[in-house]
Order: structure tokens, then sequence, then C-alpha cells
């Protein structure tokens, strides 16, 4: 072999003029102290705060308090392989959440990174987990109902698209149930649901993705994943990611529902990092901060103009109390952020009026304006009727002597009551409720036994979609009944009562 020089210098010439020298500038810091999850780093001059921050071994962190000499930054991940002088390197970008339609039917963590063995997570790209809530401009009026299948709360307490309505109680009263309710009775209605688990038991999230599988709702559903065993700075950014993943759908014209499971633990995973960063804390220890903490979370739910989208975020927040203590420090920050809360009763879930529902504390502040005409119509007098008859069965429980009239207003009320029970994942559509509620309002049930109102109810749907579908139908479509509609729907109930008798 020969070696011919001109075509070696030529080949070397060429190789010159296409080499081009790529710089890679990234600044960098040590870590001066580590410990229960926080490290402070020394030497990041121009971080910014929020800022993703890559550590030894993989792991990643976030930029949150920013001091003269050091930066005090939360890990998302184990502590044990970053010692004293490891490197700290910027990313230059917030804390991001890949989002799109290849979330539906996935468990992912706070970070985006898939928990459930289905392979990668196929998005359309990232959004920053924080983000500045829509302006007043952008807005509109919330009208639009978003139905949870529960009779209590599409009749007395509705919610909108895009409202905020807190579902509030002590532990084990249901609060969970009602949301997974919500989310089972948005199939075939083009809501996205997404259910954000903050430091709940893996085998309670476990049990959740099962029940939604069975009931064929995962196809519509994104579930957000930071349980117990989980650092409590994953717990921090998981509802915001949540948020993230449903502002993405919000603004390209879809209807989204989320549940955010719950902000109580969220706020205590809080706490623990603003007293580890060394935040002076506040009021039950929280930091001065954690109002905002949830403001700026809650804000974000909106129902977008049509000139921005047209889409919506209805959030459902959850906060547990103490011994029904609403007036705690989370419980009353939270209630004054929401549109509204449902308050749901101890007591009434242990003597088996589930959901324990108390129509007293809970409101909606949208009301009316969220409900379809037959519903507004119908409903009006049950929130009176039901306070009337808890007020007068306190009284009635002494045993005095009472009139023919408050015997009749309590032996209503016990059927409100009884016709109000719902069982667990069984939501119902607001049709057969409108039905439902016209019997129990005209006061056709007034000559049926308590005992056998469940019953009555089921046999009374079963016979209206059996022998009257066309009533069914024209209430479903119209969402109202009309003066013709309603005489169909009286000759209809009165031969059912009669056959049923």
């Amino acid at each position: 072999m020969t070696l011919r020089p001109d075509e070696v210098g030529s080949i070397i010439k060429k190789q010159i003029q296409s080499y081009t020298a790529t710089l890679d500038v990234s600044q960098a810091g040590s870590v001066i102290q580590v410990g229960d999850g926080i490290a402070r780093v020394h030497g990041l001059d121009g971080v910014m705060s929020g800022e993703f921050l890559e550590f030894e071994g993989g792991v990643s962190g976030i930029a949150l308090n920013l001091d003269e000499d050091s930066v005090g930054a939360v890990l998302m991940g184990p502590d044990s392989g970053i010692r004293e002088g490891s490197p700290v390197r910027r990313t230059e970008r917030m804390a991001q959440v890949p989002v799109g339609e290849g979330l539906l039917g996935r468990v992912v963590d706070a970070l985006g990174v898939p928990l459930d063995g289905k392979g990668p997570v196929i998005s359309t790209g990232v959004r920053n987990i924080e983000r500045v809530a829509p302006g007043v401009i952008t807005r509109q009026e919330v009208n639009v109902p978003l139905q949870t299948g529960i009779k209590a709360i599409d009749s007395m307490v509705p919610i909108g698209r895009g409202q905020r309505e807190l579902i509030i109680g002590d532990r084990q009263t249901g609060k969970t149930a009602i949301c997974l309710d919500t989310i089972l009775n948005q199939k075939d209605t083009g809501v996205r649901c997404i259910y954000v688990a903050i430091g709940q038991k893996a085998s309670t999230v476990a049990r959740i993705v099962k029940t939604l599988e069975d009931m064929d709702a995962m196809s519509y559903t994104t579930l957000v994943v930071a349980a117990a065993s989980d650092p409590a700075p994953l717990q921090y950014i998981a509802p915001y990611s949540g948020c993230a993943i449903g502002e993405e759908w919000m603004e390209n014209g879809k209807d989204v529902l989320i549940v955010y499971d719950d902000l109580s633990k969220h706020a205590v995973a809080y706490r623990a990092l603003s007293l580890l960063l060394r935040r002076p804390p506040g009021r039950e220890a929280f930091p001065g901060d954690v109002f905002y903490l949830h403001s700026r979370l809650l804000e974000r739910s909106a129902r977008l103009d049509k000139k921005y989208g047209g889409g919506s975020i209805t959030a459902l927040p959850i906060i547990e109390t103490q011994a029904g203590d609403i007036s705690a420090y989370i419980p009353t920050n939270v209630i004054s952020i929401t549109d509204g809360q449902i308050y749901l009763e101890a007591e009434l879930f242990n003597n088996g009026v589930r959901p324990a529902i108390n129509p007293g504390l809970s409101v909606s502040r949208v009301g009316g304006a969220a409900q379809v005409k037959a519903m507004k119509k119908l409903s009006g007098p049950l929130r009176v009727e039901l306070a009337q008859y808890r007020e007068l069965a306190s009284f009635a429980q002494f045993g005095s002597d009472l009139s023919k009239e408050t015997l009749e207003r309590l032996r209503h009320g016990e059927r409100i009551v009884e016709m109000l029970k719902q069982p667990q994942y069984q939501p119902m559509p607001v049709e057969k409720q409108a039905l439902v509620l016209y019997i129990l309002t005209k006061r056709y049930l007034a000559e049926v036994e308590v005992e056998d109102i469940q019953r009555t109810q089921r046999e009374f749907l079963e016979y209206m979609d059996k022998e009257h579908a066309d009533i069914v139908n024209e209430i479903r479509t119209s969402g109202e009944i009309s003066k013709e509609v309603e005489e169909r729907l009286v000759a209809a109930i009165k031969a059912f009562l009669s056959s049923w008798r």
C-alpha cells in the first residue's frame, strides 16, 4: 500500500475546515451541607428560584431558598450518595412535566415518570409545573353543569365547569368516594379527569387504580401519584404537576376535572420542607406563605373564554379535618379560596346516611347557575325542607306532643333523607335524578314506608326505562320538564304507584 501525500493533505484540510468547537458552559457549585433531603449549595450565583438542579448520582433538586452566600435546595431522591463538596450543576430550566394525550390512562409520578409499567409516556411537549393563573379578562362565567351523578350534590350543592368545590370532612367519611363517583360519571361526556394522590398509602392508590380500571374509567383519566413513602418535595410539587397536565387540555378547548387528594397532606409536606430550610414558622408551625401555596394552585382552575381556548378546569380539592374542626388553619384557608364546600359529617356517616353530606354547612357559591332547568326547578324546595326536618327532628326527640303539620314534615323529611342515600360507584344520570326528585318533592311517596323508599326508587326508574323511555329521553335532551312532558309524567307515576301498591 502506497501513501499519496496530496490525498492525505486534502483529507486533513477538509477535516480542519469542517471542525467546529462547541464550548459547553454550565455553572456549577458544590454541596456544603446535606441532610434530611435538604442540600445547601455554594457557588450558584445566577440560579433562579424554583430552578431544577442536577446533583451527583442522577438525583435532581429544586432551588427554593436563595440566601446571601448559599442556595437551599430540596432533593427529589435519596441523599445517601451526596457528600460535602459534591458538584451541583444548573439546568437553567424550571421544574417541568410532560403533557399531552399520551398521559390518558397512565399512572405517573410528580415529574411525569411512569409508575404503571406500561413503557415510556408519549408526550407532545413539556410544561412548567408553576404558572400564573388565567387573568380576569381570559375567563368566562361558570354556568355549565358538571354532573357528579350524586343526587344530594347535583340537587343541593351543584358544581359547574370551572368551579372549585372543596370536599371537607374527617377521615373515613367518604371524601375520596365522592370524587371517584364524580370521575366515573364523566364517562362519555368528553371531560378528562386527573386524580392527584398526595401522601396516600401505596395500597390505597393501587385500590383506586383497580376501581377505575374495573369501571372502564382509565381511558379518560390520568393519575399523578406522590405516595406517603415518596420524598416531601415530590408531594409538594405533585398538585402543580397535575394542574399543568390539565392546563394543556384546557387551552385546547377540553373540559378537565382534577381531584387533589388531599391538600392537608400537601400543606404538611410543605411545612416539613420549610422547617428544614429554616424558614420561620407561623400558626400551627406552618410557614407564612402556606395560604399562597394553595391559592396559586386553585386559582389556575377556570373556565376560559372562547377566544382563549374555551376549555375549563374544575377542581375538587379535599381537606381532612380533625374531629370536625373546620375552623382550623388549613381548612379555613382553603374554604376562603374555593367557590363553596361539601361538608361530610362523621355522625351522619356512622348513622348510615351516605353520602354523609351536611346540607347546613355545605354550599355552592355558583348555585343554580350551574344546573339544568329541571334540577333547578325541583331542587329549590329540597334544601329548605331538609333543613326544616333536621331542626324539627332535634326537638321531636324530646317526645313532646307534635301537631299534625309537624308530624307530616318529619315524615316527608325522613323520605328525603332516605331517597338521597346512594351506594358507592353507582352515579345516576341527571334525567333519572330529575324523575326521582319529582316524585319526592310532589309528595307521591307520602304513603310509602321509609324502608321501602330505595326499592320504590329502583323499581320506578326500571318502569320508566321500560314503559316510558320517551319521557326519559326528552328530559335528557331538553334538560327541563315542560308542561306537556309533566302531564305524561304524572300519568306514568300514577300508573306505576297503582300497580306497585
